[in-house]
């Protein structure tokens, strides 16, 4: 300890100009870092309060909110377009048609078939045959493509280009 005391004793101009010297760059780097923190707050303030006064930071926050808000929409959407998927795969989507005479002495081709089936080939075939004396409508039901009743060869042509997605095809 007394050795200490005497090296300050003797160096104790040098060790003033040094701690002096020191205390200068100090201050000379505190300046420097008071300098480039008072540009990044300057240009941080230029960016939250925009060129046009708009507070940008209150934009993305208002922006942020409408996103979420759009995600829960979105989200109502997509359900929404799932059950009409499940309800449109039930509505008729393939219809074939034909007409044709059903008596020899007949022209026109006035009685015809029709078949109208959902996406699962489920519906109906609606066949009317026109004669001079009267004309008669009946239905048939339709299941996976078939008919527990017995169809004719028309029916069969009309469920047939139903099912092939020839609609409105031309008679025989």
């Amino acid at each position: 300890m007394e050795q200490t005391r005497e090296l300050i004793a003797i160096y104790n101009t040098e060790i003033i100009m040094g701690l002096l010297a020191a205390f200068f760059v100090l201050l000379a780097l505190y300046l420097i870092a008071e300098i480039r923190i008072s540009k990044l707050k300057r240009r941080y303030d230029e960016l939250v309060r925009g060129s046009d006064g708009i507070n940008i930071e209150e934009l993305l926050l208002k922006s942020g909110y409408e996103i979420e808000e759009f995600r829960g929409e979105i989200s109502n959407i997509s359900k929404e377009m799932d059950d009409l998927q499940t309800k449109l795969t039930f509505a008729i989507q393939k219809v074939g048609f034909i007409r044709y005479n059903a008596f020899a002495d007949m022209g026109s081709e006035l009685s015809f078939s029709i078949v109208f089936l959902d996406n699962f080939l489920n519906g109906i075939v609606l066949t009317s045959i026109y004669g001079r004396e009267q004309s008669t409508c009946y239905a048939k039901p339709i299941k996976n493509g078939k008919s527990v009743y017995p169809l004719s060869t028309e029916e069969m042509q009309a469920v047939d280009r139903a099912i092939r997605g020839e609609n409105f095809a031309s008679s025989l």
